[in-house]
C-alpha cells in the first residue's frame, strides 16, 4: 500500500470512528420507552457533547409524552445546539467560570424533591468537570479556578486531575447521582478518558469516588502546588 493510500484508509478509519459516536446515532438506541415512565422525566448533564446528546434526546421522544420534559444541561461555548424543553447553558471550558457555577446551582434545584416514580436522565461527556462546577462547602469559584489552572499549568494526566477536582465539589464523584434521589437514573455517557472509566470522566459526577482524600493532596503534592487556604482547609 502506497502513502496515499494508506494515508486515505487512515482518514477512512478515523471519520468511522468519529461518527460512531455522535449523539444523534448512539444516543437514541439507549433510551428507554418514555410511555414507561409514570412520573416526571428531568434531563441533566454537562460535557462538550451533551447539548447534541439533548437534542437527539429530544428528537426521539418527541409526541412520546413530551410535555412531562424537562431539564437542564451545559455546554462549552459555541457548543450549543436547539432544544424544546431542555434549557441548553453554555459555559467556560477547561476553567470554570460563574455561568457553569449557576448553571449546577439549578441543575441541583430541578433534582430537589424528586419522588421514586420520577425519571433522571444525565448526559454526560468530555470537558462535564469543568463545565459542571459547585464548589464544596467552604471554596469559591475563584478557589476552583486557582486549582484548576494550576493543574491544568502541570501536565498532570485527567485522572489525577479529576481525583482533586471531585474533592473540591459539591457535585462530581457521585453527587450528582445522590441528589437526584430518590428517583430512577440512567446516565449515558460519551467517554474521552483512556479506558473509559466512568469515575474520571467528567469526574464521575454519577459513580461514587474509590479515591482518598490522601490521594488528592498527593497529586497537589506531587506537581509543586500549593493550592489557595480554603482549599487546604478542605483537603
Amino acid at each position: 500500500m502506497n502513502q496515499d493510500a494508506a494515508r486515505a484508509l487512515l482518514r477512512r478509519m478515523f471519520d468511522a470512528a468519529v461518527a460512531s459516536a455522535q449523539p444523534a446515532r448512539c444516543v437514541p438506541p439507549q433510551l428507554p420507552d418514555l410511555a414507561e415512565v409514570r412520573g416526571r422525566v428531568v434531563v441533566v448533564g454537562a460535557g462538550k457533547a451533551s447539548a447534541a446528546m439533548a437534542q437527539a434526546v429530544e428528537q426521539h421522544w418527541r409526541g412520546a409524552g413530551q410535555e412531562r420534559l424537562s431539564g437542564l444541561v451545559v455546554t462549552r461555548y459555541g457548543h450549543g445546539a436547539a432544544c424544546e424543553r431542555i434549557e441548553i447553558v453554555e459555559a467556560a471550558h477547561p476553567v470554570p467560570d460563574a455561568a457553569g457555577e449557576a448553571a449546577t446551582r439549578r441543575m441541583l434545584e430541578l433534582l430537589r424533591g424528586l419522588g421514586p416514580e420520577d425519571f433522571v436522565l444525565a448526559l454526560i461527556s468530555g470537558g462535564g468537570s469543568a463545565l459542571l462546577c459547585a464548589p464544596a462547602p467552604g471554596l469559591t469559584l475563584a478557589d476552583k479556578q486557582a486549582v484548576t489552572g494550576a493543574l491544568l499549568r502541570s501536565g498532570a494526566p485527567i485522572d489525577e486531575i479529576n481525583t482533586v477536582r471531585k474533592h473540591l465539589s459539591a457535585v462530581k464523584g457521585g453527587q450528582l447521582a445522590a441528589a437526584a434521589w430518590p428517583a430512577r437514573m440512567l446516565a449515558l455517557v460519551i467517554s474521552d478518558v483512556a479506558g473509559d472509566d466512568l469515575a474520571f470522566i467528567a469526574s464521575g459526577p454519577t459513580v461514587g469516588d474509590a479515591r482518598a482524600v490522601t490521594e488528592a493532596r498527593a497529586v497537589l503534592q506531587a506537581y509543586g502546588i500549593t493550592p489557595p487556604p480554603a482549599v487546604q482547609a478542605v483537603l
